[in-house]
């Protein structure tokens, strides 16, 4: 009889450590659980405030290009229009051999407001939204070609997919920005663009011919951070590979939204 009452009690033991052991396994499962979803709500919080962050920082540098190219059309614009015209009644006033120099400063005045106002619409973002992204690319390119700043190649293949125009616009200014340090930092002579246009795809190099630099020391550069935080905003895949003896490319993977 005891020792039935002793397999009872050794039963009810068993039974009872069973049950502490799978409450504290469904306590700790239903633990883990909620601070995995703390964890990543967190940093669920953290990424859409770091983009809203990038997001306003963007929508201040582009208010800012944009008033600086209104700046440039509107008022260094109307004057050296101001300028051609004294030219011209000057021109009309003097001797026949001061004719050629005046001809020859309203030549550099003519072209210095054609690139005025070249430059004003780069830095325009509603110019993109009307042109479009190719043709935004293609004048950018034209007007480095033009000034002898470099010689440019742009190519595209595939079938051509309408971009958003806010995405438009991010892809345009992370061109912009590796033409500049192109221009600036690489003495390259020549740069090319190519876009590829897939079903899903808008695969994007630009690529030039001057001196590279080691990724690492400039890992932390504020431009290459921007171009970073740019395509990271539209969920484009962004690399860059440079050397010393092969120049800089820029690798731009860009999700076509359907």
């Amino acid at each position: 009889m005891l020792a039935k009452e002793e397999l009872i009690l050794i039963v009810y033991f068993i039974v009872v450590l069973l049950l502490l052991t799978t409450f504290g396994i469904v306590f700790f499962i239903t633990f883990q659980k909620r601070k995995n979803k703390l964890i990543h709500e967190k940093f669920e919080a953290e990424k859409r405030f770091e983009q809203e962050l990038t997001q306003s920082k963007l929508e201040i540098q582009e208010q800012t290009l944009k008033n600086v190219g209104w700046e440039l059309h509107d008022n260094i614009g109307q004057l050296l229009s101001v300028a051609n015209m004294q030219l011209n009644i000057l021109s009309g006033k003097t001797a026949e051999p001061e004719k050629s120099a005046i001809a020859e400063i309203k030549e550099v005045v003519a072209n210095s407001l054609q690139e005025v106002r070249a430059l004003s619409k780069s830095l325009n973002n509603e110019m993109v939204q009307y042109a479009g992204l190719e043709a935004s690319v293609k004048n950018e390119l034209l007007r480095f070609k033009r000034l002898n700043i470099l010689e440019t190649e742009f190519h595209i293949s595939g079938e051509s997919i309408q971009v958003p125009q806010k995405d438009a616009i991010i892809l345009f200014r992370i061109l912009q920005e590796f033409c500049s340090n192109a221009m600036k930092h690489s003495k390259a002579k020549k740069l090319e663009v190519s876009f590829v246009y897939t079903p899903d795809t808008l695969k994007i190099q630009a690529s030039d011919n001057g001196t590279g630099f080691n990724i690492e020391e400039i890992q932390k550069s504020s431009g290459l951070l921007n171009m970073e935080s740019r395509a990271e905003l539209i969920q484009a895949d962004f690399s860059l590979k440079s050397s010393e003896t092969m120049g800089t490319s820029l690798y731009l993977h860009y999700p076509i939204r359907k």
